[in-house]
């Protein structure tokens, strides 16, 4: 079974939330906490799969709760559950490892298809022996596997392969000089890894105005 922690402050909706986990076959809920400092104590002592966890909390923001997480070495998988439509706050969510976004209102049948890609995840996690595999896992989490208009497989491919190559990360221009396409390109390419959750973006300080972005992807991926 696949242990699941509820994280929501309004009680009816905590609820029906525990009772939408349960109704999926192969998921329990561990338990319900109703602010993050409750969800941390909570997790210290019994760490769980799979964090349903709501972004606005009481007594602190939903991804304070998943930096603290990392930091005391928790690595708990997350749904973020939350009604902003921020961009920016999704990617945030991504590079703190969360692997699903979830808007709120959402339905029985939303919820349940996220889980179900995350049960399939965990089966199919151990399985992968090579780059194919460990892409196409990936892949379940986030559906079908269309590209955005414009996009291309290739080019796509030989990003991340230019990634994988450089573990420190790489900037745009340096991107775009390896594989043949403009800065504005290739920056389009990374930041579709990072959406994904596939790569991480970072800045790099040293030199004068604003700092470089590099883009990596870490050695797990």
């Amino acid at each position: 079974m696949i242990s699941v922690l509820v994280v929501e402050d309004e009680e009816i909706t905590a609820e029906a939330n525990r009772i939408y986990v349960e109704r999926v076959p192969g998921f329990e809920v561990a338990g319900v906490a109703r602010s993050g400092a409750q969800a941390l104590r909570f997790l210290r002592a019994r760490p769980v799969d799979l964090i349903l966890l709501d972004l606005y909390l009481p007594d602190m923001h939903g991804l304070d709760v998943c930096r603290a997480l990392r930091a005391g070495g928790l690595m708990c998988d997350v749904i973020a559950v939350t009604s902003a439509r921020d961009l920016a706050m999704v990617r945030s969510a991504v590079s703190l490892g969360v692997s699903q976004y979830l808007l709120k209102p959402f339905t029985f049948a939303t919820l349940a298809e996220k889980l179900t890609r995350y049960a399939r995840f965990k089966e199919e996690a151990g399985l992968a022996v090579g780059q194919g595999d460990v892409d196409r896992v990936l892949g379940t989490l986030r559906g079908p596997s269309e590209l955005p208009k414009g996009m291309a497989r290739d080019t796509l491919d030989a990003v991340a392969a230019r990634l994988r190559e450089r573990p420190e990360g790489m900037g745009a221009q340096a991107v775009a000089d390896a594989i043949g396409v403009s800065r504005v390109t290739a920056r389009r390419y990374l930041e579709y890894l990072v959406e994904l959750g596939v790569a991480a973006r970072m800045p790099q300080y040293g030199g004068v105005g604003r700092p470089e972005l590099l883009y990596r992807i870490p050695m797990e991926c």
